[in-house]
């Protein structure tokens, strides 16, 4: 199973709300998950990001891949 740590989008219609979620990558980008590690809100200034460090440290050591977008929040964030 190839797991990785991305966005889901939520929110209204051009005022997206994304949760930092790790999923199965077979699944759909809004659908199913295994577990929601953060979140990050781009409509705020400046934007809102928060995740739990100790999941995501967890779920990278487990072997987990961040997708480019997720991957840039985490480094600028960390």
């Amino acid at each position: 199973m190839a797991v990785k740590i991305r966005l889901a989008r939520h929110g209204a219609k051009k005022r997206p709300y994304y949760r930092i979620v790790v999923a199965d990558s077979r699944n759909r980008r809004d659908g199913r998950f295994i577990e929601e590690v953060g979140r990050y809100n781009p409509c705020v200034s400046p934007s809102m990001v928060s995740f739990d460090k100790e999941r995501v440290d967890y779920w990278l050591s487990v072997g987990a891949k961040p997708t480019d977008t997720v991957a840039r929040l985490l480094e600028n964030n960390a």
